[in-house]
């Protein structure tokens, strides 16, 4: 009986899809290929794994059964090619790394740097998206780690826990009411709340830590960037919650105050994430390290009132 790793991700791959031409995409192959490829393993292994349905296709309950077996053989074999890694330096060659937007123009300026170098042969390619997509792209394995807020959504994964941001308030400095501002989050007035636009995970730690019901703020009023809500706040259109590691690049607007909340100060957790079985896990703790080892600028915040 033969059956090979590719075929293993092929039959992994249609099994999460349940469609030949976009599993063909996620293994990057033609569709043809692919189709060649289940055929064979099916042979093979003297079963039906897919009943097949005008492109589509669904597993057999005998494909049910072989499914599990084929994703541990693939993390064994990702397992022992971490292994085989651990007689190379680490962070060489490509790396793929995802980076939410409330994260990627406070970090990498800092980190960019760093790795070029220490690490001069490592190919860093760089995509910025918010979780949802990060999270999709990490399990088809379209980016081999991510930089996101942590608790990361479920899957296959491991994270490393990296960097603590406080959360500070923001408000327009010209408001005679901003210094009789609350200094508790979830005394904040639900309709002055400006936020980011769904998809953010920063809109979902806000509304979070103020313990705030979508449903009771202003919709109308939504940024899809921490500088745009900003300007918003400058201009007294609200208020917002600012992460700290944003400050010294987003809030020299003199028209913006900028409070910390009394304790316990709110915060949120970044995290490095990486596939579980990638073969990344080396790479993935020494990248965590360096990111964790950066340390924030001294960052001036408003006295309290």
């Amino acid at each position: 009986m033969n059956f090979t790793l590719r075929q293993c991700s092929y039959l992994v791959a249609l099994a999460q899809t349940g469609h030949f031409g976009h599993a063909a995409d996620q293994v990057h192959v033609t569709q043809p290929a692919l189709s060649t490829q289940i055929a064979q393993m099916e042979a093979n292994l003297g079963g039906r794994l897919f009943e097949r349905r005008r492109g589509r296709a669904s597993l057999t309950p005998f494909g049910e059964s072989i499914l599990p077996l084929a994703q541990m053989i693939l993390e064994t074999a990702g397992r022992i090619e971490e292994i085989g890694q651990r007689g190379r330096s680490p962070l060489t060659g490509a790396l793929r790394l995802g980076v939410i937007p409330t994260v990627a123009p406070y970090l990498l300026p800092s980190l960019l740097p760093l790795l070029a170098d220490q690490h001069p042969d490592l190919e860093l390619r760089l995509k910025e998206a918010t979780t949802p997509v990060l999270r999709n792209d990490l399990e088809q394995g379209k980016v081999d780690m991510a930089i996101a807020a942590l608790p990361f959504p479920d899957g296959p994964f491991r994270s490393r826990a990296v960097i603590r941001d406080r959360f500070l308030l923001a408000s327009c400095a010209s408001d005679g009411n901003a210094v009789d501002l609350p200094r508790h989050p979830t005394a904040l007035e639900p309709e002055r709340l400006l936020l980011l636009a769904e998809g953010h995970c920063l809109r979902d730690q806000a509304l979070d830590v103020c313990s705030t019901d979508p449903g009771h703020r202003a919709a109308d009023l939504e940024a899809t960037s921490i500088a745009t809500l900003l300007q918003m706040v400058a201009c007294g259109l609200g208020v917002t919650l600012l992460p700290e590691m944003a400050v010294a690049t987003e809030a020299a607007n003199p028209n913006l105050r900028i409070a910390p909340f009394d304790e316990p100060q709110p915060e949120r957790t970044i995290g490095l994430i990486w596939r579980t079985g990638s073969g990344r896990g080396q790479d993935a703790e020494r990248l965590a390290d360096h990111i964790a080892a950066r340390p924030l600028p001294n960052l001036p915040v408003s006295p309290p009132a």
